[in-house]
């Protein structure tokens, strides 16, 4: 990977654009069309699926402008995997609200293949 600070960005910049029809794009951008996106709860397949699920994350924690998405620490990449941690917090600059553990499987041409999202305990 060429540049993995600038793709995690822009992995965590979907989650925080305001715009529906740029949150598609950037879907496509960053999944393959037959990628799967998980969460102990969720499964999501394909484009359309992980743009939808995208949405209720941004719907719920970001549209109403109470919180925003970030990375954590410095991600990590090896034989086609990725490891990043990401928090949100809120956007008027309070405590941590939520924390977790993303592991990325890429495709030959960089885009997400399989993707599994941990998120961890509520920090106090």
């Amino acid at each position: 990977m060429r540049d993995l600070g600038e793709f995690i960005e822009r992995y965590v910049g979907v989650w925080n654009e305001p715009d529906a029809a740029r949150r598609r794009q950037s879907v496509a951008a960053l999944w393959t069309e037959d990628a799967a996106h998980f969460t102990r709860t969720i499964e999501a397949r394909g484009h359309q699926e992980i743009a939808a699920r995208v949405t209720r994350a941004h719907d719920e924690f970001v549209a109403s402008g109470r919180y925003r998405f970030r990375p954590h620490a410095a991600p990590e990449e090896h034989h086609g995997g990725v490891r990043f941690a990401w928090e949100m917090v809120p956007a008027d600059g309070g405590p941590v609200a939520a924390v977790g553990t993303t592991l990325m499987l890429l495709a030959a041409d960089g885009r997400i293949r399989l993707e599994y999202q941990f998120p961890d305990p509520t920090p106090a």
